[in-house]
């Protein structure tokens, strides 16, 4: 498929008028990032009202107060809980306070930087496996890879072996299955959000995503029980798992009970390879179009890697490589829209913000903002030069502040080392139209990305 001269990247729809409710409604149930509003992507902050009165930040200076410097009055709001409790709980992602407190001191000894260095030889191994499967494409006959699956499937077996060691208890595919399953029913907007009706009465959501949460949940119970049977102490594995069986509160004494530690297993098995897969299935979408950059990418992977897959030890000698994944995710945030509820009254940009008020965090239109960034909608990794500085709070793929993602650095290493990897072998040509970004959970590529896969001598 012939390539665009001048290649713009895809981009969600953007309204230039004022929505009715049930326009906001129903384009939040088709795609959150449709209900951003046109002026989101120009000024630094846009108020309206909608049964309350709401605010939507695109502001550098503004995201700094509400993620760390004012951080507890701006705790997540309950429709983003209701969405995410069905799987997760109140697990490390959906608590606040002294509960998310001693969660996050027991998760964050497995990322520390020398135990996600450890893990490099799994990633590695993991890169090894997906360019054999790209290969099992091009001998097949076909020539054509859809690289959201596969990315999912080669990012899986990492975070299973960071969470549990291993990935005997799981079926892939029927885990997979499940996670789309769930983002298609509780994981969208509900209409009632919208119409007003209280939090308390259920949502259809959750009722259509129960045999989703059951299918994932009986799998991370059945692996968490495996490990109480074959390891009744712990620290044996010294994986995530472990960390949470050892994990007490020192405050309190409280341990992990059974749900939470399966929520909290569910959350870090889900977001761990998500994310990280859609990086990378939106990186080799962009270079796809962008020949000139993939040459200069494929020419750094080459030059170093030669026909071996990469190291952690290999990214730092890859610059280009790195910008390639920080612009996709600048322009494919993987989580591109939150909530917050205001709890007392502050000032946002100059604005008074009110107890009760709802709060949007729009990283898709921080990421594209006219005021923020020079020609926003292209697809341009030079602008990650380290060399060119800008303001921390500009630029929020894995968020900031107290709450940044914890497994940040182990994302952006496993990613570097399956893409250079790839680069360093194939070449990515267009094989179908531009897939759609559509945001339920996570921004995926709708209906994915097929991509034409050639081998490199």
């Amino acid at each position: 498929m012939a390539m665009a001269d001048n290649f713009i990247p895809v981009g969600a729809p953007v309204h230039r008028r004022v929505m009715s409710r049930l326009e906001t409604a129903l384009a939040a149930r088709r795609n959150v990032l449709e209900i951003i509003p046109a002026l989101a992507y120009r000024q630094p902050i846009v108020s309206g009202e909608m049964l309350m009165r709401w605010h939507m930040l695109a502001d550098p200076a503004g995201y700094r107060r509400v993620m760390s410097d004012n951080l507890a009055n701006y705790p997540k709001s309950e429709i983003m809980r209701r969405m995410l409790r069905p799987a997760i709980g109140d697990s490390l992602f959906n608590a606040d306070g002294a509960e998310w407190r001693w969660q996050r001191r027991a998760v964050t000894p497995v990322f520390t930087h020398r135990n996600v260095v450890a893990l490099a030889p799994a990633m590695t191994a993991t890169a090894e496996r997906a360019s054999a499967r790209l290969i099992d494409a091009i001998m097949t006959g076909g020539r054509q890879a859809e690289m959201v699956g596969e990315m999912l499937t080669a990012t899986f077996d990492v975070i299973c072996d960071v969470a549990l060691s291993g990935r005997e208890h799981f079926d892939a595919n029927a885990f997979g299955a499940a996670i789309t399953r769930y983002f298609q029913t509780a994981g969208r907007a509900s209409l009632l959000d919208f119409l007003g009706v209280p939090q308390w009465f259920p949502r259809p959501g959750e009722f259509l995503a129960g045999a989703s949460v059951r299918t994932m949940h009986d799998m991370v119970a059945n692996a968490i029980e495996a490990r109480r049977r074959e390891q009744p102490g712990t620290g044996a594995a010294d994986d995530l798992l472990d960390h949470m069986l050892a994990a007490e509160d020192p405050e309190t004494g409280h341990r992990m009970s059974a749900d939470e530690l399966v929520f909290n297993m569910q959350f870090f098995i889900v977001a761990g390879h998500e994310t990280t897969a859609l990086a990378l299935a939106w990186a080799l979408y962009l270079l796809a179009n962008s020949p000139a950059d993939q040459k200069k990418a494929h020419e750094e992977a080459r030059t170093r890697l030669g026909s071996r897959a990469a190291t952690a030890a290999d990214l730092d000698a890859m610059p280009f490589i790195t910008q390639v994944l920080e612009e996709s995710m600048r322009l494919y945030p993987p989580v591109g829209l939150l909530a917050r509820t205001v709890v007392a009254e502050d000032e946002l940009c100059g604005r008074t913000v009110k107890p009760g008020d709802i709060l949007f965090l729009p990283i898709w239109a921080l990421h594209r903002h006219e005021m923020w960034w020079e020609r926003p909608e292209l697809f341009e990794p030079a602008r990650f030069d380290p060399a060119i500085r800008r303001d921390k709070y500009q630029y929020l793929p894995f968020g900031a502040g107290p709450r940044v993602c914890v497994g940040a650095n182990f994302a952006m290493m496993q990613a570097g080392i399956i893409l250079s990897t790839l680069l360093a072998r194939f070449r990515f040509t267009p094989a179908g139209p531009g897939p759609r970004p559509i945001m339920s959970m996570t921004v995926r590529p709708d209906p994915g990305v097929l991509l034409q896969v050639e081998k490199t001598e």
